[in-house]
């Protein structure tokens, strides 16, 4: 059983100077906010939650909500799961069902009031099953109040061996030939930031190479986005191998090829036409001559005529 947590302490400010001298609030300020929520440490400005430990271990640390406005501020608090985003964006749980890393999260109080120009420090403990897996389990705090909602990342690592593992699927190109679509999936455990590498050559040469570059991805284990790369300079008429080769951090790496050939159709379509247009003429010519009499000789009528007088 996990320590008995002790009470949310509430710590007065006595803000002579009003909200803009607490720490932390000037971001919240920027974002419009009236209360916000950060991991406690007054001056070491953490801004995310990192814990690490063995199956079955309790691990503790403290969150803060600040309240700098003039009125009582009540806020919810709950632990979550995290996920990616469609376009591979570190994103929180929204439907409040945790699973994994949030559901090992217990805070002291689930709802606190925090009067004006206070904060509460709100201590919490993550207790790892004794079954965990190794590894990455990314979660977050959560806070809810005053009509909206602000969390802190929970960088949460289970002790044990670790494998960084990433792999590229169904690579594809567009219908334009203008964009190449692909899956990135971390098949291991750790939290990967993947690098992108992009080569195509063609029967003319090469036709495209983009160097390694990082990509705005923060792919969590076990998951999948599809990601595209734009190529507003394909070529016109060729056929291509495109490759692209993904790596991150721990030694990941994966490289998958797809096949792609290009027509111009819109010239095509209209030399066709073309063709088409002169055929059509020419039989038509040739339809006219055939159907002209031949003037080098004489009427059948002026034959007949001769060879009787003869």
């Amino acid at each position: 059983m996990p320590p008995l947590l002790p009470r949310v302490a509430v710590v007065v400010l006595l803000l002579a100077g009003g909200p803009a001298v607490l720490p932390g609030s000037p971001a919240y300020a920027e974002r419009g906010g009236d209360w916000s929520l950060a991991p406690a440490g007054g001056q070491d400005g953490r801004p995310y939650f990192y814990l690490e430990g063995a199956p079955g271990a309790v691990l503790e640390d403290t969150v803060t909500v600040t309240n700098p406005g003039d009125r009582a501020r009540t806020v919810r608090l709950r632990g979550a799961d995290a996920r990616n985003d469609a376009d591979g964006s570190f994103a929180i749980e929204a439907d409040g069902k945790s699973r994994d890393g949030g559901a090992w999260i217990r805070l002291a109080e689930q709802k606190v009031t925090v009067p004006p120009r206070t904060r509460a420090e709100v201590p919490f403990t993550v207790t790892v099953p004794d079954g965990a897996v190794p590894g990455d389990h990314p979660a977050a705090i959560v806070a809810s109040g005053a009509g909206r909602t602000s969390g802190v990342r929970l960088h949460l690592r289970v002790g044990g061996p670790t494998l960084s593992a990433l792999t590229v699927e169904r690579v594809r190109l567009a219908d334009d030939g203008r964009r190449i679509t692909y899956d990135l999936v971390n098949r291991g455990n750790t939290v990967l930031a993947p690098k992108l590498a992009v080569r195509a050559d063609g029967l003319f040469g090469e036709a495209l190479d983009r160097a390694p570059r990082g990509l705005p991805v923060e792919l969590l284990p076990g998951r999948r986005v599809t990601l595209s790369e734009p190529w507003p300079d394909a070529p016109a008429l060729d056929s291509v191998d495109v490759r692209l080769t993904a790596t991150a951090q721990g030694g990941a790496r994966d490289t998958a090829v797809a096949s792609a050939t290009f027509v111009p159709w819109g010239a095509m379509a209209g030399l066709a036409g073309a063709l088409t247009a002169l055929a059509a003429g020419a039989r038509w010519l040739r339809g006219r001559r055939d159907r002209e009499p031949d003037k080098a000789e004489p009427p059948q009528n002026d034959r007949e005529l001769t060879g009787a007088a003869t």
